[in-house]
């Protein structure tokens, strides 16, 4: 089997300090054991510095002589740790808020905005956030500005208004992947808002308006050829209808008579404007 081939699959698994799980060594457990005796000599007035309280959302990683124990993180309830051999750090569980400035992003098509976001993610694995990372939440802080950047950077505007909550979920996905060996996880992404240049604006104000306009016209349009159709097929009944048109004349009478009492109006029979068009043909 060819060694280079070995080893990248060795770094894999060595690569993340959490991961190993060394001894202390001869000297350690000496050191160890007179620590112990220390404190059983000493006791009871050494158990207050041996017994630690660690809060419901909290968990304690434990040193000793340097070296992480060899279990997972400590808590929550009281803990017991030995005076000058072993140290602990306090690691929060619970769901931190991280705000991203305004970013300066040019879109796919060359369009400069400014979008800002939320991040909220939790410690689930204290051991790996204290072990493989300085500063876990500077890390995480850092690289969700960047990876906001670089997707949004691969959308147009017109994307970017549209799929807010699609976008979300993919920068969700990826920093949860990025943040798996800190001990992070990554619970919800949100884009907070999208500041695009007063000229754009305008320029997309105004596209909106023309389309409203133009789709008016044709609602408009289609309204006055349906309503050209139901006249003609009125005036083709009413034709054939002497007795129709009467009323239809009496009901146009009685509607002007309801809208505007001041208007006097003169009722003709039908009839008279049949003879007189006769006679003038005649003529």
């Amino acid at each position: 089997m060819d060694p280079k081939r070995e080893t990248p699959k060795k770094n894999n698994t060595e690569h993340l300090i959490a991961d190993r799980r060394e001894g202390i060594g001869v000297c350690g457990w000496i050191l160890v054991s007179i620590s112990f005796l220390l404190v059983v000599i000493t006791f009871p007035f050494s158990i207050w510095a041996c017994i630690k309280v660690v809060r419901e959302y909290e968990r304690a990683v434990v040193f000793r002589l340097g070296r992480i124990l060899p279990k997972k993180s400590k808590g929550p309830g009281l803990i017991l740790i030995l005076p000058c051999t072993d140290t602990f750090i306090r690691v929060d569980l619970r769901t931190v808020t991280c705000n991203i400035p305004p970013q300066e992003i040019l879109t796919k098509d060359a369009v400069t905005t400014q979008v800002d976001g939320v991040v909220y993610y939790r410690i689930h694995s204290a051991v790996s956030a204290v072990a493989n990372v300085t500063d876990v939440h500077a890390a995480t802080f850092l690289l969700a500005q960047t990876t906001l950047r670089n997707v949004l950077g691969t959308k147009s505007l017109a994307q970017l208004l549209a799929g807010r909550e699609e976008i979300a979920h993919g920068i969700q996905d990826i920093l949860d992947s990025a943040t798996e060996q800190w001990g992070i996880k990554v619970a919800r992404v949100e884009i907070k808002d999208i500041r695009i240049p007063v000229a754009m604006q305008r320029t997309m104000a105004a596209e909106a308006e023309a389309a409203q306009e133009a789709r008016a016209k044709v609602v408009a349009a289609e309204g006055e050829r349906n309503a050209s159709k139901a006249l003609k097929q009125a005036s083709m009944v009413l034709a054939n209808s002497t007795a129709g048109l009467q009323l239809r004349y009496l009901q146009t009478l009685t509607t002007l008579a309801a809208e505007n009492n001041s208007t006097i109006v003169f009722p003709l029979p039908v009839n008279m404007f049949e003879n007189l068009g006769q006679k003038n043909r005649g003529g």
